[in-house]
């Protein structure tokens, strides 16, 4: 594959994984202020918009985080960081709390055809531990 394929294929992948403007201007109130590095002397802060294209990357592509480095969208480390970060402000609960009401206000949500499955205790035939013995 040449240079140039290769330059026009990281380009395709950017902009076709980019979240829509009019979801980004969703989502940018949000966002908390962006901390400088404390020190000062590091490279700029990503742009928001960046690592939320990498965040929704990873999460609709189910990637590894470190293979977002071979995307050109923004740095795993970044993107990874700035999840944390957002998480911890509570940016993906507001984001998918907006989303229900929206979609409650527009289709109406049945909720009486909501259900929970889930599991938290030890199976009941699980058995001991099994397997191999680590060599360790």
């Amino acid at each position: 594959m040449s240079t140039q394929t290769e330059h026009n294929e990281e380009k395709r992948l950017r902009r076709d994984w980019r979240i829509p403007d009019e979801l980004w201007e969703r989502i940018e109130p949000l966002l908390p202020p962006g901390k400088p590095h404390p020190l000062g002397c590091h490279n700029p802060r990503v742009s928001d918009r960046a690592a939320m294209d990498a965040i929704f990357f990873r999460l609709r592509t189910g990637c590894q985080w470190n293979a977002l480095n071979e995307t050109g969208i923004c740095s795993s480390s970044s993107a990874h960081r700035r999840f944390q970060e957002w998480s911890e402000a509570g940016v993906f609960l507001k984001l998918w709390q907006i989303g229900l009401a929206e979609y409650d206000a527009l289709h109406g949500i049945d909720w009486s055809w909501l259900s929970m499955d889930g599991a938290m205790t030890k199976a009941p035939l699980g058995g001991g531990k099994g397997g191999q013995e680590s060599h360790r």
